[in-house]
């Protein structure tokens, strides 16, 4: 049941560049074969049979990457489901079209071009085949000058030394200097603008319409279809009144603009006196009204008036020490709603044969009625069955003087069985973990990233509160997004290891050798280095751009991708070794040489396949727009390493391996 939405389709761009990688690969092979004077069979052939083996460990490392997001079931595994499934899709038929069909069309085609050249004279043969591009010349010198800087590399231990560990010092400084903060998920940018208001306590109808239509008079020069002092034109809007919860809706003519009302309706909706009010734009991931992307403050404890009296303080301290924030109490911080409060005598329930459960119940029956049991008829849904009082309770004297039937069979007045206090409270108590708890709801500004709010939280405010004897016995901890945070890149970690546990065991087994995969897999810190440089330029050149966890998983989908090309160099390495019996140091050289083309041909495809999507502006490019800068940057970074990097401690472990020979 998948449908083609913008995240699917948003795989498939993701898998065109990688999709030609193999083709890429086995045409150029080819070529570079038939360039040796082999016939065109055997040419097709060879190219196709010499890397055959490399290509399905390649596919293989990024399948196995993938193939696990499929079954991921929380927000961010079922949001991936698409372009994995996409992704994976794609590289399996590339792989089965390049090794069966690539080579017969070559053949074929070459076939065809061959006849013709039959019928060109000598002259016209001797243009075309000398003629060549800027661009072809351009390649020629950038692969001299690659060639050049490897086998310097490779002309002494210690030049050896100096390559590896210059690229991996750089890659482990630029991680730990671009490691950017994070946030739980992306926010999306969907036109829809909620505010909300907690008006004070006994607000009448008339003053909660009173106060909508004040709010549409104040946004009304906004209703145009021109900006007004920068801000975007407002096409529609809605107010609610519901007593003690207000809601306000609005959307933009300016779809991808919406998020430019917000500063505009901030001191709107705060500027009714008694009135809490906060202005978001609505979250894609939201499971709540206001709760996309916000940071919950619990404080937990038994004594509401202490509660509330906390949840005061830290609103004004949070309110200083994250400025531009907004906090919406949950349910209130102040006591100020009209409260009738009836508590049981026990003594006197006792007497009569009653207990306060009993006495709870009645009331409940009194009130609003009280669920007793469900009827259900075959077929259909079940229905409540809810005891009810003839009799409908309009105040709190009226429920304190009525009588009530007891055990022992005598009518009783319920205020000769308990005692009935005039008090203020709040709307509701909520309950977090068994106690009570007031929260605060703390939406950062879109500037700050959720674990820097986190740490201002955790830091400025938790901590130092935590020492006030005013605190003493009540909890402060933060949830919801915050804890969705902290539990997401902790599997994240796991998932990473994983990933690389993984494909060292399947490239252990396709090599037959436990060392090789460790030098492919040294590149992965290169292309964590490079995607956090992609990272870091699409936050300076294009959009904000923090490390949500659609991002994270850029950096698992990475290792799958990156290691293709090591996987190249070091698979013809070893062929040239056992099939041509080529020396160690030359047979790196060639593999280098041989493999430079297909490595920047088929990772130039790749990236400018992606780059559309980190480019392109549009619904849903929030989204991917991670994705594809990590994915771009970590490809294109490594890229360029690792044709320094493989080699150079390749062959460490062919020099090794060339001692054992002569051992045994």
């Amino acid at each position: 049941d998948r449908s083609l939405n913008t995240i699917s389709l948003a795989g498939i761009s993701f898998a065109v560049g990688m999709l030609l990688d193999s083709a890429i690969v086995v045409l150029e092979n080819i070529d570079r074969h038939r360039k040796m004077g082999k016939k065109f069979f055997e040419a097709a052939y060879d190219g196709a049979n010499e890397v055959w083996g490399a290509l399905i460990a390649s596919a293989l490392t990024t399948i196995a990457v993938f193939l696990p997001i499929i079954f991921l079931q929380d927000e961010a595994g079922q949001l991936f489901k698409d372009i994995a499934i996409a992704v994976t899709s794609a590289i399996t038929f590339s792989l089965f079209v390049s090794i069966s069909v690539i080579p017969m069309i070559w053949t074929q085609i070459m076939k065809f071009t061959a006849k013709h050249e039959h019928t060109l004279t000598e002259e016209e043969l001797k243009e075309k085949h000398d003629h060549q591009s800027l661009l072809v010349d351009f390649g020629r010198k950038v692969n001299n000058f690659l060639m050049k800087t490897v086998t310097w590399s490779l002309k002494s231990v210690k030049n050896q030394f100096m390559t590896v560990g210059a690229l991996g010092l750089f890659s482990i400084l630029t991680i730990y200097a671009l490691f950017p903060k994070m946030e739980y998920l992306p926010q999306g940018n969907q036109n829809f603008i909620l505010n909300i208001l907690l008006p004070p306590p006994g607000l009448s109808y008339k003053e909660g319409s009173d106060m909508g239509e004040a709010l549409f008079s104040m946004t009304k020069p906004h209703f145009s279809k021109k900006e007004v002092d920068g801000v975007p034109p407002i096409k529609q809007m809605f107010y609610v009144f519901a007593g003690d919860f207000v809601l306000s809706g609005i959307t933009s003519t300016k779809e991808q603009r919406a998020r430019e009302i917000i500063p505009m309706m901030i001191p709107k909706v705060n500027s009714f006196p008694g009135v809490f009010g906060i202005s978001l734009q609505s979250g894609v991931f939201e499971q709540g009204i206001g709760e996309g992307r916000s940071i919950n403050v619990d404080i937990t404890g038994e004594n509401i008036e202490q509660l509330a009296n906390i949840g005061g303080m830290l609103y004004g301290a949070i309110s200083g020490a994250i400025p531009g924030s907004q906090i919406r109490p949950v349910p209130s911080i102040e006591l100020l709603f009209p409260e009738a409060k009836i508590t049981p005598d026990r003594f006197a329930l006792n007497s009569v044969g009653l207990n306060s459960t009993s006495f709870g119940f009645t009331a409940d029956v009194l009130l609003d009625g009280r669920k007793i049991d469900e009827y259900t008829e075959e077929g259909k849904k079940s229905i409540d069955l809810t005891l009810k009082a003839d009799n409908e309770i309009s105040s709190p004297e009226e429920l304190y003087n009525t009588q009530i039937a007891t055990p022992s069979g005598g009518l009783v007045p319920m205020s000769t069985l308990s005692k009935m206090e005039r008090t203020t409270g709040i709307t509701k108590i909520r309950h977090y973990q068994g106690k009570r708890t007031i929260t605060l709801q703390i939406t950062p500004p879109y500037t700050m990233t959720l674990e820097e709010a986190m740490n201002v939280l955790d830091t400025k405010i938790l901590k130092s509160f935590g020492g006030n004897p005013m605190v003493k016995g009540v909890d402060l901890s933060l949830s919801g997004q915050a804890d969705k945070l902290t539990e997401t890149v902790g599997a994240m970690k796991w998932n990473l290891l994983l990933a690389i546990l993984i494909i060292y065991l399947l490239m252990s087994a396709l090599f037959g050798n436990f060392i090789y995969p460790l030098v492919i897999l040294f590149t992965v810190p290169m292309a964590a280095a490079g995607g956090f440089i992609g990272l870091s330029m699409t936050n300076l050149l294009i959009a904000p751009q923090a490390l949500d966890v659609l991002t994270m998983l850029g950096f698992i989908i990475l290792i799958g991708i990156v290691v293709n090309n090591a996987i190249l160099i070091v698979h013809q390495s070893l062929n040239n070794i056992r099939v041509h019996k080529q020396n160690h140091k030359d047979a790196v050289l060639s593999a280098t040489h041989s493999r430079l083309r297909p490595i920047f041909m088929s990772s130039l495809t790749s990236v400018f396949g992606m780059l559309p999507l980190v480019l392109v502006p549009g619904p849903g490019s929030e989204f991917y727009r991670g994705l594809g800068s990590v994915i771009t940057g970590g490809l294109a970074f490594s890229t360029l390493f690792t044709i320094f990097v493989t080699p150079a401690l390749l062959y460490f472990v062919i020099k090794m391996e060339k001692i054992k020979e002569k051992i045994g």
